[in-house]
């Protein structure tokens, strides 16, 4: 079984309310976040085109992150979910230079940490904190072929602003903006 985020790049505004819920669900230092919302525009005046993109983990199914640690700090759940272990981690940052997507992050005390999918607010049957609080339902999260069903067909993993797909396998499933697969994209500084 595999776990992972479906977004629809349709209904997303770019206002980060998942950024800030997944910050506040994990109380996160300053500067130190694990969802991270941007807004980006292609093309040049008078044909610009715009689109927003909500990033977290992808509990991918070959997490880069999970090979390159060497304390065996990080784990891949029974329901495909990469957990991090802060107890174990020891802070050299290996899996911080691994993930292509820039997921783990340094906090202060020099230890990583990373999007767990909210596995405990889901074992009591709840669902991830950025999910719940988008409030125009551009986020979902589930089993992977689920989503897929629930969907439809024509989603993608790759987008112009993402590593391609072929090295980690994410499980993240977007329904993608035409906007999104062009490339010389610049991101847009609110």
């Amino acid at each position: 079984m595999s776990i992972g985020f479906y977004f629809d790049m349709s209904r997303c505004t770019g206002c980060r309310a998942c950024q800030v819920a997944c910050k506040d669900k994990n109380r996160l230092e300053v500067g130190t976040i694990y969802r991270n919302a941007h807004t980006f525009s292609v093309g040049s005046f008078p044909e610009v085109k715009c689109y927003s993109y909500s990033a977290s983990c992808n509990h991918c199914e070959s997490p880069a992150c999970m090979a390159a640690c060497p304390t065996g700090a990080i784990d891949k759940r029974e329901d495909g979910a990469v957990i991090l272990d802060r107890e174990v981690c020891k802070g050299d940052g290996a899996c911080v230079e691994a993930c292509p997507y820039g997921v783990p992050k340094l906090w202060e005390d020099g230890k990583a940490g990373k999007c767990d999918s909210c596995y405990l607010i889901r074992e009591a049957g709840g669902t991830p904190a950025c999910v719940a609080a988008c409030p125009n339902r551009a986020l979902d999260f589930g089993e992977v072929e689920e989503l897929k069903k629930k969907y439809g067909d024509a989603l993608v993993s790759d987008i112009a602003v993402l590593p391609t797909s072929d090295k980690t396998k994410p499980n993240v499933y977007i329904n993608a903006k035409e906007a999104a697969t062009e490339t010389g994209f610049t991101e847009v500084d609110w």
